[in-house]
């Protein structure tokens, strides 16, 4: 049977496919060369993007250099400290750090008839915005097995620039005393573990280890990843310990700027995962934040570090051109595999894929955190993360969970659970007790919730005999903990069977004594 309408017109009246670009196939900066690259439906060629790129980066990242805003339309750019760029060998890191060298670092100061600096080489117009500039790769080999340490790769694209320095680390490092020692000169700070078993992380669980009982480094940081309880608090855990090492490297440098390759997707991919854990409490420190370590009287010291991410402008796949046009090599970063499965990277495929479709929706996501902000003021630095922490949070994490099942119409509720889980249920009326002073109290509910999530294979149980404690890294135990009391004469301490006994020893009866 043949429809009764006309085809002819029915195909005149279907909607056109919208194209990728705009009308016009010519770039829509220069209008006189045919586009090579298409950027949200508008159409480059290869000698405007360049350009474009460069100025995205600059345009983010300069009116953060001075240390105050003058009133100059356009000032004289110059930092109070030094500059710090954290490497990873991924493909923003690189670009990166080949355009703040070109940018700031390679440019010679204009010459006179002479062949020497217009003004003399002391004049403020030939003055670098930075005095020096390192560059800090943590390596995380050491975190699982079959890893290659790629140190030597990484050192040998840093020497293709020769105005940085390169400083190599490692990710055990947050478990070694020696290298605390190193960065601020203090070896007070001693190794403190955590039962995480303990309800609430009270400090009955918190001890200090002996140095006749410590651990390797690699050992601490890898007891301290298979203690988590997931695959996504595993990768979290990683990307704060490389964050906090390199923010505490860069401050004892005496930088002022600590700059990330962090693109728009990247930065899209963070701020929803962040999210997602706990952390939008601290969202605009994933866009850009003033950091620096709390001092003992909880008054932050004069040098303010600037951590800045410039390409937040510029997405992976301008990247990814500017990174061939411009013959910058990328070493790549390897894919961690315990964190295939986590809410990383699940994120990231999901934004992946909707920048193909959808590319200004990426876009979007980064627009829509920015103005985002806290609705009250932090009460402190976490101990873990070194970032602003709520306050109240326990008392809000009590109001929606569920910690007995004495009221009737939660009783009603155990049939719907299989017996062999009955046992392990509080059904007591909790009792009127005060409070112990716990590390929660000093935690942001995004690390809290990485430490104490539980898992759908169940808690892990350790061993009969054998303590359940977790060594946590070095900067835990700075001074803030002795004056809130968690350390210091309340502390517990792990003692070695050998110490027990040569304490016990004169209170012991020798068995000839027996015998007589």
């Amino acid at each position: 049977m043949s429809s009764c309408g006309n085809p002819a017109s029915e195909e005149q009246a279907l909607m056109p496919r919208r194209l990728k670009f705009g009308k016009s196939k010519d770039c829509v900066r220069c209008r006189l060369k045919p586009g090579n690259i298409v950027i949200r439906h508008a159409v480059y060629c290869k000698e405007c993007f360049t350009p474009i790129v460069d100025m995205k980066f600059r345009k983010a990242l300069e009116p953060s250099v001075n240390a105050r805003a003058g009133t100059s339309k356009r000032p004289k750019l110059k930092a109070s400290g030094n500059l710090c760029l954290g490497f990873s060998g991924g493909l923003g890191s690189s670009i990166m750090l080949d355009i703040v060298h070109n940018t700031y670092f390679s440019r010679q100061p204009p010459l006179d008839d002479s062949g020497k600096p217009r003004g003399g080489t002391n004049h403020p117009r030939n003055a670098s915005v930075w005095p020096s500039c390192i560059v800090c790769y943590v390596e995380v080999c050491g975190a699982f097995a079959g890893m290659q340490d790629r140190t030597e790769d990484i050192r040998s694209v840093v020497k293709r620039y020769p105005s940085f320095e390169f400083v190599p680390l490692r990710i055990e490092d947050a478990f070694d005393g020696s290298w605390w020692t190193k960065v601020y000169g203090s070896n007070s700070t001693p190794q403190v573990w955590l039962e995480l078993s303990k309800e609430g992380l009270i400090t009955d669980g918190l001890h200090v280890a002996s140095k006749v009982t410590d651990l390797t480094p690699v050992e601490a940081m890898r007891s301290y990843l298979s203690s988590l309880p997931t695959q996504t608090a595993i990768s979290s855990a990683l990307q704060n310990l490389t964050r906090v090492l390199i923010l505490h490297t860069a401050h004892s440098r005496g930088s002022s700027h600590l700059l990330f390759g962090t693109s728009l997707t990247s930065l899209s991919i963070s701020l929803l995962s962040s999210i997602s854990q706990g952390g939008g409490y601290a969202i605009r420190e994933e866009l850009q934040e003033e950091w620096a370590p709390v001092a003992a009287s909880g008054s932050k010291p004069n040098n303010v570090l600037r951590v800045i991410r410039p390409l937040r402008d510029i997405t992976a796949k301008e990247c990814a051109v500017y990174a061939w046009w411009n013959n910058i090599s990328v070493i790549g970063r390897d894919k961690q595999r315990r964190a295939i499965i986590g809410i990383a990277a699940l994120t990231k495929n999901f934004i992946v894929r909707l920048e193909k479709d959808y590319p200004s929706t990426v876009s979007t996501i980064a627009r829509t955190c920015e103005k985002l902000e806290p609705k009250d003021a932090p009460s402190g630095q976490c101990r873990l993360c070194k970032r602003p922490m709520q306050s109240a949070i326990q008392e809000w994490k009590g109001r929606i969970s569920i910690r007995s099942y004495s009221d009737d119409k939660l009783a009603a509720d155990l049939v719907h659970i299989p017996s062999p889980c009955r046992g392990n249920l509080d059904t007591s009326t909790p009792s009127q007790v005060p409070r112990l002073l716990a590390l929660t109290d000093f935690l942001c509910y995004s690390c809290h919730t990485t430490l104490t999530s539980r898992s759908s294979r169940g808690v892990k149980q350790s061993a009969p005999g054998v303590s359940s404690a977790t060594p946590l890294p070095i900067w835990v135990a700075d001074r803030g903990l002795h004056e809130d009391g968690l350390m210091g004469d309340g502390a517990r301490r792990k003692i070695p069977e050998e110490e027990m006994l040569d304490t016990v020893a004169k209170f012991l009866i020798d068995n000839q004594d027996c015998e007589e």
